[in-house]
């Protein structure tokens, strides 16, 4: 590798060791990688902000942005308490019943809308519910970041990387559902089960507060009618488009951002309101670390260390899927699923042109070990830095190493579980 290669490995090395320590803010820490990696010319301003390979990929942001806006209108009518109240009831104040169905609420959404969307609808109930049972928060947040990110593994609109995947390979909405669905279901009953143990101390059971909730009508919740009426209109639109994006071809950030826009247009909400809801560090923190990833494609970092892991295993094409799973997922634990995808597409693309035998067995490896992998680490994933923000701003913070140790368990269990299938889809 040349020397500029060098210090971009190192700078990023550092700050994600400053993000995983929490030695300074994880928003500071990637701003200031970023900046270093444009001082030392890894990268450079066009490649930074305007590259659809290393730059910062604003699609992501600006689905981002849509959907918070859209969420927070959301938030005004009262149906987020509607939600919790109606949860708590239907798990008859039970801690792990309601995780199991928050859990499978988010997978089953984030199969239909993106996972990052999904934890942003199912973050504020969690919230509340956990308040009026006193549960503890965070351990259902990790959960639910987690089962968005093995329920979105299932569609093409489920997990950002699928979209990149899709585009690249040429595989439709029905390629991911049939092939991957089954794996998912399987994958989300593990995980629950793994939950169940993982968490068990914020399993904490109050009689007298279950009691309380029983008593509640979860109908008083809604405060304004008119305007949830207005707003799950609007969402019902923008989950149709993301689900027709294979006839449409509408990106997704567009489709956000048109609903975004309608919603403020058509409610009595003004447009500070909205933009308040906004979760900006974590935007910014995103337009960091896409800065800080997009170095390290610009110089050859990432395509080396794939291209030697997939190269290490050339004419052996379920060998070369299995090292691909694996290493997919390592690698997403480190960077963000999205720009490492990016990055690996073209190669994975090149690859299989020169193995013999069932080419898409490579994609599928790279889909379920991006997605899987992301479960790794509070940076794998977008849904996860989301989660993290959200906590963040209502006052529950979650540190690296709390959302790491729950991560890695679950990231080696569902891999795993993933081997075996992609080698029965080699072999048959």
């Amino acid at each position: 590798m040349t020397v500029t290669a060098w210090v971009a490995a190192i700078v990023f090395a550092a700050t994600y060791v400053l993000i995983a320590t929490e030695k300074i803010h994880r928003v500071k820490a990637a701003l200031g990688g970023a900046a270093i990696m444009l001082l030392v010319h890894a990268t450079a301003a066009g490649s930074a902000f305007f590259s659809q390979e290393s730059g910062v990929d604003w699609n992501v942001v600006f689905l981002l942005l849509g959907m918070m806006i859209i969420v927070g209108v959301l938030r005004q009518t009262g149906v987020f308490e509607y939600l919790a109240i109606w949860a708590a009831k239907r798990a008859r104040g039970r801690p792990f019943r309601l995780m199991v169905l928050l859990l499978v609420i988010t997978a089953l959404a984030s199969a239909l809308l993106d996972n990052v969307t999904t934890v942003l609808l199912i973050a504020p109930v969690t919230f509340l519910v956990c308040e009026r049972l006193a549960l503890p928060v965070a351990p259902f947040l990790i959960a639910e970041a987690m089962a968005s990110n093995i329920g979105g593994t299932a569609t093409l609109v489920g997990d950002p990387p699928n979209i990149i995947i899709a585009s690249r390979a040429g595989l439709t909405f029905n390629d991911f559902l049939v092939h991957l669905a089954p794996l998912v279901i399987v994958l989300t009953a593990v995980f629950i089960g793994l939950c169940r143990v993982l968490f068990r101390g914020a399993f904490r059971y109050d009689p007298e507060r279950a009691a309380e909730i029983m008593q509640l009508d979860e109908k008083a919740a809604i405060e304004d009618r008119v305007m949830l009426v207005q707003s799950l209109s609007v969402l019902g639109v923008v989950v149709a488009a993301f689900v027709l994006h294979p006839v449409l071809h509408y990106e997704p950030s567009v489709v956000a951002l048109l609903g975004a826009g309608l919603l403020v247009l058509v409610t009595k909400i003004t447009t500070d309101e909205a933009l308040r809801e906004v979760e900006w560090p974590t935007l910014v923190f995103f337009a960091g670390l896409f800065v800080m990833v997009g170095a390290l494609v610009e110089t050859g970092v990432i395509a080396q260390v794939s291209q030697a892991a997939a190269e290490a295993t050339a004419g052996r094409p379920g060998v070369t899927a299995m090292v691909l799973l694996w290493a997919s997922a390592g690698l997403s634990a480190i960077v963000d699923n999205i720009p490492y995808v990016a990055t690996m597409s073209p190669i994975v693309a090149d690859l299989a042109q020169h193995v013999p035998g069932d080419h898409d067995v490579l994609w599928w490896a790279l889909a379920l070990g991006a997605d899987l992998g992301g479960n790794a680490t509070a940076v794998g994933a977008s849904a996860n830095v989301v989660i993290l923000g959200i906590a963040e701003r209502n006052g529950a913070r979650i540190s690296f190493w709390e959302f790491t140790k729950y991560g890695l368990i679950v990231t080696v269990v569902t891999v795993a579980l993933a081997t075996p299938y992609l080698w029965l889809r080699y072999l048959l």
